[in-house]
This record gives structure tokens, sequence and C-alpha cells, in this order.
């Protein structure tokens, strides 16, 4: 069982917060796709013949991409991979976007699951955000959805920003398990550099986000959500009984995927590798066959415990004594037997059958957390 993830980095316009690799400008975006057709049939042998039971567009905003663009992207895949007829098809998408002839048109394509850029419910937050959607667009896009049948929709939410507060944050969940939407993915908003927020941020324009409010939105999120059927299974995730991402959930237990386009990530078990975040670039190395458009770094047994102390401590499921056992030398067991313990006492982790999960006080510091216990 694996995954296979396409990076689609192009959006009408730059969001203030956001690092992702992406370009503004759709010149090359029919050559990129003609570049990720070509990557697809380089990189047959990565994954071994695995079973393909996810495909995700993600991005940059892959709504963007036409009816033919993505209809191309899914043949080739089905030609070269031996993909489940249940596969879970995920496409990211703006509000904006998704009007009722995209929506026919990504029926057609059998995608079978939205994830929703809202991220928030308020006209001033989303012009600041410079997003390309109003607050009505959110409300509308969800409905028009699930009006032509789309059931499996996620949407983002983003709390933190200077204009968060616990009552106005009540009301976005509210409207939120309004929509009856069946998975949350809900981010507290962060100052990357190389943004527009990053600089206002530096010269002094924006304040910094403060943590103390940012976790009593993240708690009030846990409590509000839970109570309505919601399962946090991961830090930033709320999904409904069977509406938990496959894709993203294969991410955190350790599940070989392989990503194709600019800045995208794939990992064997043994290897992580990833692609140059340059399109040009990208699509002149791939077309010429040279191997420089992405590179690739070989885990040790550390970086490995590393990355699985890292994706499995965010989940409900954990990390599981078990694997630690098999997996890892006594070495590195030892000293993380060492370090839990205080973790325990704290009550920031439980442990039951044989599973080390975190408390929703730990919760709050689960980067914290994980670096502490990594070798």
């Amino acid at each position: 069982m694996s995954g296979i993830y396409i990076h689609i980095p192009f959006c009408k316009q730059a969001c203030h917060y956001c690092d992702f690799h992406f370009s503004t400008s759709l010149t090359l975006k029919s050559n990129l796709v003609q570049a990720i057709l070509t990557e697809i049939d380089l990189r047959l042998p990565y994954l071994k013949n695995k079973n393909i039971e996810t495909i995700y567009f993600g991005g940059g905003t892959p709504s963007l991409l036409s009816e033919k663009e993505l209809f191309l992207i899914l043949e080739k895949i089905y030609k070269t991979y031996n993909v489940s007829s249940h596969a879970e098809i995920t496409l990211e998408a703006n509000p904006d976007d998704l009007s009722i002839e995209k929506l026919k048109e990504l029926k057609r394509l059998e995608i079978n699951r939205l994830s929703i850029g809202l991220q928030s419910y308020n006209d001033e937050e989303l012009i600041w955000m410079n997003r390309a959607h109003t607050a009505a667009e959110s409300e509308s896009s969800v409905k028009r959805s699930q009006d032509k049948g789309f059931e499996n929709i996620s949407i983002d939410l983003i709390y933190g920003s200077k204009f968060s507060n616990l009552a106005n944050w009540k009301r976005t969940l509210d409207k939120t398990i309004a929509l009856d939407v069946k998975h949350i993915s809900s981010y507290n908003l962060t100052i990357e550099d190389k943004t527009k927020l990053g600089h206002d941020f530096k010269v002094k324009k924006e304040l910094a986000i403060d943590d103390e409010k940012s976790s009593e939105l993240f708690l009030e999120m846990i409590d509000r959500l839970e109570k309505n059927k919601f399962i946090h299974y991961e830090i930033s995730n709320f999904g409904k009984e069977s509406y938990f991402s496959n894709h993203n959930s294969n991410y955190w237990k350790g599940i070989e995927y392989i990503g194709f386009g600019p800045s995208a990530h794939s990992f064997d078990g043994v290897s992580r590798q990833w692609n140059i975040s340059n399109n040009s670039l990208y699509i002149k190395n791939v077309n010429d066959k040279n191997e420089s458009y992405f590179e690739k770094e070989i885990l040790s047994e550390s970086d490995q415990f590393n990355e699985y102390i890292l994706t499995s401590l965010r989940t409900i499921w954990g990390i599981d004594a078990e694997v630690l056992k098999n997996k890892f030398s006594s070495e590195i067991t030892n000293a993380f037997n060492q370090k839990i313990n205080a973790y325990i006492s704290k009550e920031m982790i439980t442990l039951t059958n044989n599973q080390y999960v975190l408390t929703s006080n730990g919760k709050l510091f689960a980067d914290k957390i994980a670096s502490e216990l990594f070798v």
C-alpha cells in the first residue's frame, strides 16, 4: 500500500502567510504538466510495484488545472501503477474555483475527496491574508460541492491571527460544524521568514502571535469538535468516523509514497527524496532526464528513529513500543525509555496497550516533546 502526491505549484495570488513553493504566473502550466508525465515514467521503479491506495493533488492550487490537465496526470498514473479500485483521490481547491462546472469536471475525473482552503469566515481577515475568495464564497463552495455529490469534504481553517479571539473562534467552529463536513484541518498561524507576514513582523508592522491565546483556541477546538463526533486523530486534523485522510495518515504511519512535481517529497522507508523548488529548472532537467531535478538522503538509524517519533507522536496511534523494540537498536530504545518516563509522570504522555500517546496538555507541546526524545 503506497501513495502518490502531485505538487501543482501555481496560485492566483500569494497568501501573505504561505511559504510553500508556488508561482503566480501560469505561463509554464502546460509545460509543467508534461514534465510531471515524464517524471512519472522516469520514477517507475521507486515504489517497487506497490499498490497505490491514495492519490493527492496538493499545491499551490491544483484546482487551477483544467479538466484535460488533470485527466492527463490521472491517466498516466493509472497506466503506470496498479491503482486500487477504491483509492482515495484528493484535490486541494480554493472556494472561488469550485463553480458548478468545475465540480462536474471533478466528478467526471472520479476525484472523490475535496480539501477546500476556507481558512476564515471573516472578510477582513481574508483580505489581510490576501486570499482570493470571500467569506460568502467559503460557505457556498462547500454547499455547492455537497449538492454535486461530494460527501468526503475537508476544510482548512487558520487560527491565531490578530483577528482571533475565543468568541469569534467559537462562532467559526459552530459554523463549520453546521456545514456538516466530514474532516477539518486547522493550523495555528505561524510567521515564516520568506513571506509578506514575515517581513511585516520584522519591520514591526505586525505583532508576534500570542502563544497563550493560541493554546486557548486550540483546546477550545478540541473540546468543541470532539463533542460533535469529530475524532482528533492528529494534532491539526479532525475527522468523523471513517473520514480520516488516508493519504496523510500514511505519512504519519511511515508508509511509502512518491511525489511528483517541483518541491514534491518521496519516502521509501530508507531514504527521503525531494524535487527542486524551481519550475523552470524542474521542467528542463526532467525533460533532459537529468537527475539533478532532485536531491536524495539515505536515512541513518537515528534519522529513521527521529522521523518515527516526530510523526507518530502527533497521532492517536502514538509511538508503538513494539515498533521501537523490533526496528531500533537497544541503545536507542534504552535512551528513549529513560526520557519518556518524565513525560508520563508529568501527565503529558500516557502509556496504554504499549502505545505512547500525548494527553491534551501534551498536545500543546508536541514538537518540543518530540525534539527532546530525538537521538
